[in-house]
């Protein structure tokens, strides 16, 4: 059996990591189908490191494009795949294959005020719903996203599977001391901060940390630094107006992507962990910090409840204060800090990439008609 997974966005944040685990996973378990990965032409060598039955197949169309509209079929065609994967809703209406999509979220349908421009937003809900519509299978990531999926498109719940993300082992795994010395000198982490990492996109509500953040210092806890992990923060200026207008320069700080190594190491010498985003398809950040054994603080919305239990203080994610009151609860309350490292560490056991990468191979073989 031939596969093609469409690689294009390898290196994202948040799909990125999915494809990265897809692949990973994929090639030490299953040796025997050949897998065929739509690239871009700077990934061509992560096929061969993979195993000899992976192959790239380069596609420098720009996802979300009008060009990949007509590329990706052309290559599913050419290569003779019998089962095409879209791992980011874009599934073409000409690419005549059977297919399994992962729709993570409907983001772009319920806050359209995020996406640049009326255009964007009719290609979002255009390739939403020719990807749920055209279809065999669609994976989502939360029951939460499956309601979404139903909600905004006529199809049977029962073509819909709910498979979690999983969580990379290197977060389970304590880093050795030195490396541990070695990150806490280079970033001058000598006292106690607040972490956040993920994109820096607007429904991620960075604006109302930093206004909590300010709260948290107001109120006397002003020892506490920020630490922003996230990239493209060059494209959001309201951030840095937000951190001047509290006149925090000196003590929040934007600290760019950070390789997956560094993260497990700033997860454990961060106080806590704090996500307060306005909407999540999954929400991986808080699963990842609990691995590491970080307190978490996140939002009482959309997935992050189901995904996160009751082992984070969840708070409304609209309103700063509530936001200053979970931080501070996790930091002054006797205990509290110790109860939710033990609770995240059992909570993040749950989710396993091993596991859900077999379970999305089986539904491979299941749409291909596999023996």
């Amino acid at each position: 059996m031939r596969i093609a997974i469409d690689a294009r966005k390898l290196h994202d944040f948040g799909i990125g990591t999915y494809i990265r685990n897809v692949l990973r996973v994929l090639s030490r378990i299953d040796h025997d189908t050949e897998y065929v990965l739509l690239c871009q032409d700077r990934d061509r060598s992560v096929a061969p490191s993979l195993g000899p039955n992976f192959r790239a197949v380069p596609d420098n169309s720009d996802p979300y494009s009008v060009r990949e509209q007509f590329s990706i079929p052309l290559a599913l065609r050419r290569e003779h795949v019998d089962l095409f994967h879209a791992p980011h809703y874009v599934l073409p209406p000409l690419s005549r294959r059977k297919s399994v999509v992962t729709i993570h979220d409907c983001i772009h349908l319920m806050f359209p005020e995020y996406l640049p421009n009326r255009l964007a937003l009719t290609y979002a809900r255009a390739s939403l719903w020719a990807a749920a519509r055209v279809s065999n299978r669609i994976l989502t990531v939360s029951e939460t996203s499956k309601r979404d999926i139903l909600r905004f498109f006529d199809v049977p719940a029962e073509k819909i599977s709910v498979i979690y993300n999983g969580i990379d082992d290197r977060f389970r795994v304590q880093p050795p001391e030195e490396e541990m010395s070695r990150v806490a000198q280079r970033y001058q982490l000598t006292g106690d901060f607040v972490l956040y990492a993920g994109n820096v996109k607007p429904h991620k509500n960075l604006e109302r940390l930093i206004d909590a953040f300010h709260l948290l210092r107001e109120d006397g806890l002003d020892h506490l630094k920020l630490i922003v992990i996230g990239d493209e923060i060059s494209k959001y200026a309201e951030l840095r107006r937000a951190v001047h207008r509290y006149n925090l320069h000196k003590y929040v700080r934007f600290l760019g992507f950070m390789p997956d190594a560094t993260l497990a190491v700033l997860y454990r010498l961060a106080a806590v962990f704090v996500f307060p985003s306005l909407y999540e398809g999954f929400g991986l950040p808080p699963l990842e910090a609990m691995a590491s054994g970080a307190p978490v603080v996140t939002s009482n919305v959309s997935s992050l409840p189901e995904v996160a239990g009751d082992a984070a203080v969840l708070v409304d994610p609209r309103d700063p204060r509530a936001i200053a009151d979970g931080i501070r609860r996790v930091l002054t309350e006797p205990g509290l800090r110790e109860t939710m490292r033990a609770k995240g560490l059992a909570r993040a056991a749950d989710f396993s990439w091993d596991r859900s990468i077999r379970r999305i191979r089986q539904i491979y073989g299941e749409v291909a008609g596999e023996p």
